[in-house]
């Protein structure tokens, strides 16, 4: 008697790559399983990622870009005299040669990315989210146990933005583009210290840290347990803020708002 066998889900995970580039830069290489051709996110430095390439005999076939800062599109040239390579990224910043904005959907890697327009850090930010995985990729939005500081944007634009990201599953995995978290959980224990989620995240980042390992991706049900910026709704996070600020708070934006500005004078 023979028995049929169930067919399995036998999905691979994208394969995404961490790339320590200046003093808390990541740039992110990723691929598919058994393809050659990756993909680049945010190159503020062209070195490294050549590096990477040839360590791990791929083959660039394109650039991702969140955001216009230095050290996020640096590198972009030099990548493109060696790879001349679509560059997908905001209006406004020349390298680009496939601009995105919200709403868009890109196939890349074999994998669908929608693109969320994610303004406060910069006014043109976006980020690259991919249902499937699932995992984004959000530049200097979100970081683990903190986010971007307002250069552009209004604290107004930002908490809509983060909000946003907040609503994605809980279990996508945040790639963003700096190790801020060591600095960013003392601000964050400074704000919720009874928070039990946000001391044993603390001991992690420690002892990831002590060994010189990354702390990012981070997870976004993680963020939403431990991350002020991302918990601004709550009861704990408006108390502190009301008393940072000794003024009453009647809305999350309020409460965003005070942390943020208690976070810049940290």
């Amino acid at each position: 008697m023979s028995h049929s066998k169930v067919a399995l889900n036998t999905k691979v995970p994208l394969i995404v790559h961490t790339i320590p580039a200046f003093t808390d830069n990541y740039i992110w290489l990723f691929h598919q399983q058994g393809d050659r051709q990756a993909y680049v996110v945010d190159p503020g430095d062209a070195v490294p990622v050549l590096e990477a390439l040839k360590q791990l005999d791929l083959s660039l076939a394109g650039i991702l870009v969140t955001h216009h800062h230095p050290d996020h599109v640096s590198g972009i040239d030099q990548l493109l005299e060696q790879f001349p390579v679509p560059v997908y990224g905001p209006a406004g910043i020349s390298q680009v040669s496939v601009t995105v904005t919200a709403q868009d959907h890109l196939n890349i890697a074999n994998i669908d990315f929608e693109v969320f327009s994610i303004p406060g850090h910069t006014l043109d930010h976006i980020a690259y989210f991919a249902a499937s995985e699932p995992l984004l990729f959000c530049g200097d939005t979100i970081f683990s146990n903190g986010c971007g500081r307002l250069f552009e944007g209004t604290p107004e634009q930002m908490w809509h933005s983060i909000s946003q990201l907040s609503a994605l599953p809980p279990k996508t995995k945040l790639y963003c583009a700096h190790e801020y978290t060591a600095a960013n959980t003392r601000f964050a224990l400074q704000v919720e210290p009874e928070n039990q989620a946000l001391q044993q995240r603390a001991k992690e980042v420690e002892k990831l840290r002590s060994q010189n390992q990354p702390t990012i991706p981070t997870v976004l049900a993680t963020e939403l347990e431990t991350n002020p910026f991302l918990r601004a709704k709550t009861e704990s996070i408006q108390s502190a803020a009301a008393q940072y600020g000794q003024c009453s708070i009647a809305s999350a934006t309020e409460a965003f708002t005070l942390i943020r500005q208690w976070k810049d004078h940290f």
